[in-house]
């Protein structure tokens, strides 16, 4: 079994900061590739932010020079450090993570969301 969890979002004014964090434990045997996707009211689920086994990354053009994902593999967590918020980033954020299991089975596990509000 393998667990995916985030934590950190909330309200900020524009031109706050918040860090989420994902932390994924179970049977995990490695962590691939892993993103933060975001889902705004009315709105498409969209990619955020990804990084590679490798720490390759790349970023949706909104959010370039504003947010940085990071990984820590030894505790199995992905973050975002998200700068500079603007009311267009209020969403709910999905973190996406390819994980092989201990059984050598391969697929993409999402957490259940966290909020967060850009508001004044």
């Amino acid at each position: 079994q393998v667990r995916v969890v985030e934590s950190g979002g909330g309200l900020v004014q524009p031109g706050g900061s918040l860090r989420l964090s994902c932390a994924a434990s179970g049977s995990i045997f490695r962590l691939n590739a892993m993103g933060w996707y975001r889902q705004a009211p009315g709105n498409q689920r969209e990619l955020v932010a990804a990084i590679t086994s490798g720490d390759s990354t790349n970023y949706a053009d909104s959010v370039k020079g504003r947010f940085t994902i990071s990984r820590d593999n030894a505790k199995n967590t992905v973050f975002l450090q998200m700068n500079n918020l603007k009311p267009e980033d209020t969403a709910v954020y999905y973190c996406n993570t390819r994980i092989t299991t201990t059984n050598w089975v391969t697929r993409d596990y999402w957490g259940q969301g966290t909020q967060v509000t850009v508001s004044s």
